[in-house]
């Protein structure tokens, strides 16, 4: 199992917004049906650039080796993330309940090109470049239980 702490930006006094647990198929798949529901699959996120790890000052094809190593890896996980703090909404301080989280498992869930593109600028990063050097990374099969946040019930 990882556990990863989510930050709202990579800069000095990031504000840590959430934690999200990873785990490999072979525990997902000693989950109850029902607890396997609340999990996401990380296929998309990988392969559409979505997801980056907040880079260290190394040479940038440093570390996109790196990152891509681990997104080999994570690509076959499934995840199950708690949001602790709404910065979008504008909040100073960590209020109300934890969230569960779905995450975005295809394209057309949410305006792809905006969202990231911001995310992008604010981390200095680039979603279509991590989409090419991605292409390699095979994709696994997907339990039919993950994903349920986009599943008509």
């Amino acid at each position: 199992m990882r556990q990863c702490i989510l930050y709202d930006s990579p800069e000095p006094g990031a504000r840590i917004i959430g934690i999200e647990y990873m785990i490999t198929p072979r525990l997902y798949n000693t989950l109850e049906p029902n607890e396997r529901k609340l999990w996401h699959s990380h296929v998309y996120e990988v392969k559409s650039g979505m997801l980056v790890m907040p880079q260290p000052t190394i040479p940038n094809a440093a570390w996109e080796a790196a990152e891509n190593k681990e997104m080999e890896q994570i690509v076959r996980l499934y995840g199950k993330a708690y949001h602790l703090w709404q910065v979008d909404k504008g909040h100073t301080m960590p209020l109300g309940e934890p969230q569960l989280m779905a995450s975005y498992t295809a394209p057309g869930q949410f305006n792809f090109e905006e969202m990231v593109s911001d995310r992008d600028r604010r981390f200095r990063t680039d979603y279509k470049r991590k989409q090419e050097i991605r292409e390699y990374i095979e994709e696994p099969e997907i339990h039919e239980h993950a994903d349920q946040a986009w599943k008509v019930q």
